[in-house]
């Protein structure tokens, strides 16, 4: 087993894996650029390490610096998270000549899997089934207008590299494809470095659903069950659930065993997520693999009892895997919010500062994955998500009654945050009766307004309820024993009322 990993990562996915690394004896080290000096990933790990500027070009995204600070320190191996190196095959294979091991698939399993054309390529000769489109890049606009004639629109225009729906165009005729395919390749370049893009069919409206799998580096492949990712925002992922309410236990046995197929005609090992398209038949396509730990991590765990970080690293040091597929369990239901540092009523627009007052959830069935604590200055540099609030129960109405309530104690003060958005979500009928779809969000959009969540669910009750609360906790002479109105400082009239009133 290894003896020290550098996180080469940041906020709540660093002190996530830092944790598991305490967990398993291991001594987790931090890096960090200038503005995170003070996060708490910093805060928490054994060792920390400065790395560079703000930009993350110039820190998180700088191999040199990375691999430098790993031979400092004597890492054993190094754990990407998620985002930035993370799916960087020229990283994983730095890291290997470097004689660090890289926690998460093969540089050549990435390349592989981490162009969505060469992905194509590559499920065409596995049998795989996916949306019909081209399976390399368009050279020009007459070659893409000849291949979105014999598809059929709408189409949509795909970046090969990365995701996030960066380079995504929505096309419904022909006079609009030049225009698009610019701005996709403009926006695929700028967000990639590559501005190769490829078109496939749109299915409009359809579910996305994944499927997480593991390979250990003994020739041993599963799939832990499915995830519905469906409530999404310009194609971001917003709320995750897993089990999806639309899989029954035919269907996920054979998306599973196509995910095993995708997984093993890579070559794939560690920890990684095969994503389908499902269309109003219940029929499913292959999307891309996402050849790292996803974020929506934790309602996998939850579901199944296993720890994805602890596997993870054991696969690569070497371990097999402890289990096989018949001994795969899924156990109650599990969603996921994804909690922003952005204003929902303001078109989503970034809201970092300092947070001036945190009230947190807790209680039966919660989980929080968070970065942030009371004090701390939330960047504008990165990605603006503060914590991961996961909700469990025996049965999805469970999950969602324990995820309300725990949303309803959840207050941020000194920022805007997208609470109040999943108060509106979970009470919404559709959500609550699971028809959902990738345009889900954008129909609720369309019939209410932003500030309103519905009499059980307002958001500024809530707010009002923390901020009493937060202030009660300050003000009360038990709250706060050491304080201005602690034991020591009672009045004599104050003790006397209360003997008083346990007569």
């Amino acid at each position: 087993m290894f003896r020290k990993i550098l996180i080469a990562n940041r906020g709540e996915i660093a002190v996530r894996i830092i944790r598991a690394c305490r967990e398993m004896g291991i001594l987790p080290v931090a890096v960090y650029s200038d503005v995170d000096r003070a996060s708490l990933h910093v805060r928490k790990a054994e060792e920390a390490y400065a790395i560079g500027a703000a930009a993350a070009a110039e820190s998180y995204l700088n191999i040199p610096k990375i691999l430098d600070v790993a031979r400092r320190c004597g890492a054993d191996a190094i754990h990407p998270g998620y985002g930035f190196l993370s799916e960087n095959p020229a990283f994983a294979q730095a890291c290997s000549e470097a004689g660090i091991k890289f926690i998460g698939p093969t540089a050549d399993a990435m390349r592989k899997m981490g162009s969505k054309t060469k992905a194509r390529q590559q499920m065409e000769k596995a049998g795989v089934p996916f949306v019909p489109g081209t399976s390399r890049g368009l050279d020009s606009l007459e070659d893409a207008l000849q291949a979105a004639k014999r598809i059929g629109y709408p189409v949509m225009l795909k970046a090969a590299a990365g995701g996030g729906g960066k380079g995504m165009r929505l096309v419904h005729q022909p006079e609009d494809l030049k225009s698009a395919l610019e701005a996709a390749r403009g926006e695929a370049q700028r967000a990639f470095g590559d501005g190769e893009v490829y078109l496939e069919k749109a299915i409009l409206n359809p579910r996305h659903i994944e499927v997480q799998v593991l390979a250990d580096e003994h020739g041993h492949t599963v799939y832990l069950g499915e995830r519905e990712c469906s409530i999404q925002r310009r194609h971001q992922k917003v709320i995750e659930e897993a089990p999806s309410p639309l899989v029954d236990a035919a269907m996920r046995q054979r998306m599973g065993e196509v995910a095993v197929r995708v997984a093993q005609a890579a070559d794939y090992t560690n920890a990684g997520t095969v994503e389908f398209l499902v269309d109003a038949e219940k029929n499913f396509y292959f999307l891309e693999m996402n050849t790292r730990l996803q974020v929506e991590h934790p309602v996998t765990e939850l579901v199944t009892g296993l720890d994805l970080v602890h596997l993870q690293i054991r696969i690569a040091a070497g371990e097999p895997l402890p289990f096989r597929q018949e001994d795969i369990q899924i156990r109650g239901h599990a969603i996921e919010c994804r909690i922003y540092a952005e204003d929902p009523d303001n078109n989503f627009f970034p809201s970092p500062g300092k947070i001036t007052l945190l009230l947190t959830p807790s209680g039966p069935g919660i989980r929080r994955d968070s970065g942030m604590y009371e004090g701390w200055t939330v960047p504008l540099d990165y990605d603006p998500m503060l914590a991961k609030l996961i909700g469990y129960g025996s049965d999805r109405q469970q999950a969602i009654a324990r995820l309300t309530r725990a949303l309803r104690e959840y207050f941020v003060g000194g920022i805007k945050t997208n609470i109040s958005l999943f108060q509106r979500i979970l009470l919404h009928p559709d959500f609550q009766a699971g028809k959902l779809e990738t345009g889900f969000l954008d129909r609720m959009f369309q019939t209410s307004s932003p500030a309103e969540a519905g009499t059980d669910g307002n958001p500024e009750d809530a707010k009002a309820a923390a901020i009493a609360a937060g202030i009660f906790s300050v003000l009360d002479p038990v709250a706060s024993p050491g304080g201005q109105n602690g034991p020591a400082n009672r009045s004599a009239w104050k003790k006397t009322a209360r003997l008083e009133g346990l007569q």
